[in-house]
């Protein structure tokens, strides 16, 4: 297989310093809205790269679930390797691959958890079936087959049939706080636009720099 000969050029627009929004919060939410306009195929998700005890970098897809100058929140499974991994390092990036607007928005921050309260409200807000996917998975544990999982999930719709179901202690939410910021835009030749807001020391405020391609 040969893969030297595969690429494109980027066309989809340009991106300037003048264009940008003062707080990158601002940037990332007028970006969400024009690829939940665009309809492009799951604008939410994100991959969370993580270290772990042994240094080992570590990466996979999860759904944005929320973002406020405060950060972006999402949600997982606390037994799951993210969250163990989270323990032994509180640092994590998060980048979104809006590959069909020739787009890249990176975050690097500290992990925060969420609070009971708000992990639940979130959790009492999913479809049911979601709900039990919940309470079926331990997750990143090592299981027998397929068959396996689900006779797991049979098993917790049969044990939760009546009622509401109660949100697992061993799942919850967190928040990414953002030290760094980077959106990239594609550009033709190769010459991208990228830019970084990075946050100054003391205060709230936010520096931004172009950055060569």
């Amino acid at each position: 297989m040969s893969l030297e000969e595969e690429r494109r050029e980027y066309r989809y627009g340009k991106l300037t310093k003048k264009s940008l929004q003062d707080t990158p919060s601002a940037q990332f939410e007028s970006w969400m809205s024009q690829a939940l306009e665009a309809k492009i195929q799951d604008p939410t998700a994100m991959s969370i790269g993580t270290l772990g005890p042994n240094g080992m970098p570590w990466q996979r897809i999860v759904l944005l679930k929320g973002f406020s100058d405060d950060g972006l929140v999402f949600y997982t499974n606390l037994g799951s390797q993210k969250a163990q991994e989270f323990k032994h390092h509180n640092q994590v990036s998060a980048l979104f691959p809006w590959l069909q607007m020739d787009r890249q928005v990176i975050v690097a921050g500290l992990i925060q958890p969420m609070s009971a309260a708000e992990s639940a409200a979130y959790f009492l807000s999913r479809p049911r079936e979601s709900q039990l996917a919940a309470w079926t998975s331990h997750q990143s544990r090592s299981i027998s087959s397929r068959q396996f999982l689900d006779a797991q999930f049979q098993s917790m719709k049969s044990k939760f049939q009546k009622g509401k179901i109660p949100v697992p202690d061993f799942w919850g939410g967190f928040r990414i706080v953002p030290q760094q910021w980077e959106f990239w835009q594609g550009g033709e030749n190769r010459l991208h636009d990228r830019f970084r807001y990075v946050k100054v020391e003391s205060g709230d405020q936010w520096e931004i720099n172009r950055l060569a391609p």
